[in-house]
């Protein structure tokens, strides 16, 4: 009877470690069956099987493009990035091949405009000091490729936040806002579902066949307790000034009488055509 309990015992704390290390899959990650994909980080290893022990049966460059055929329940995590596994299909010469890839990998969003494809993806998790805290945190990077086929023109990089705020992202490309040489803008976006988790907006501007990142944007808020709010006007926007760009800055917070206090500021960026300085 001891064993017959023993066993019970062991098969409970097996089940309550296996709840409690559950990975699940960041919605940035989250990508269709049967759509077509592109490959973000250069030499992405192809798997016989969806798992890092699976043996290694190709290596894909960046820019590929693969069809999504099944997305496995399989999780890797790989700093603060969850992604699933995905078994692919895709293009070698004459020969149409299959494999599986980890989903980290693949572009969270991709465009082509004249000629150029634009790439967004999430590269890596790195260690940060904050100093305020005086500790060491996970911050994500993310960053924006410029291709001609197979060759890469220009990279630009930049923080995304951490694992809770890679539950949407967006990537789009914008007219030039009357910026001086600027062919066009990109905007790269990721963001939490839940209240108090930030989000972040990436404008890079496009000239010359270069990126050129601006200071990130970052919003967050609690509904009806608080906010912290960041946007660009630039100079096609209402309020906007020739050859400049304008960060507007507004946060809210509600106090113990229940009334909103918001207090506004606003840096001006000046642009000469190839880069911005501080007004």
């Amino acid at each position: 009877m001891k064993t017959l309990w023993t066993a019970l015992f062991l098969l409970m704390l097996q089940l309550f470690t296996a709840q409690e290390t559950e990975v699940y899959a960041d919605g940035v990650f989250g990508f269709e069956e049967n759509k077509t994909q592109k490959i973000f980080t250069d030499w992405t290893r192809v798997r016989q099987d969806p798992g890092v022990n699976a043996q290694i049966v190709d290596s894909l460059q960046i820019n590929q493009q693969v069809t999504i055929l099944k997305k496995e329940n399989t999780v890797l995590k790989l700093g603060e990035r969850n992604a699933n596994w995905y078994k692919i299909s895709y293009q070698k010469g004459e020969s149409t091949l299959e494999g599986y890839i980890w989903g980290g990998n693949l572009c969270v969003g991709y465009r082509n405009k004249n000629g150029h494809d634009f790439l967004f993806g999430l590269s890596k998790t790195i260690d940060r000091k904050n100093k305020e805290f005086n500790e060491t945190q996970k911050q994500n990077i993310a960053g924006i490729k410029v291709m001609e086929g197979s060759t890469l023109i220009d990279e630009v990089y930049f923080d995304t936040g951490r694992g809770e705020e890679l539950s949407f992202a967006s990537f789009n490309i914008e007219s030039g806002h009357k910026l001086q040489n600027v062919e066009f803008t990109l905007k790269a976006m990721v963001s939490g579902e839940a209240c108090g988790i930030a989000s972040y907006d990436q404008y890079v501007l496009f000239k010359d066949k270069k990126l050129v990142a601006l200071p990130q944007l970052t919003n967050v808020g609690d509904a009806g307790a608080y906010y912290h709010s960041e946007e660009y006007v630039f100079p096609n926007d209402k309020g906007g000034i020739p050859n400049a760009f304008i960060l507007k800055v507004e946060d809210m917070e509600v106090d113990e009488k229940d009334r909103e206090k918001k207090k506004s500021s606003s840096k001006t960026y000046l642009w000469n055509g190839s880069s911005y300085q501080l007004k």
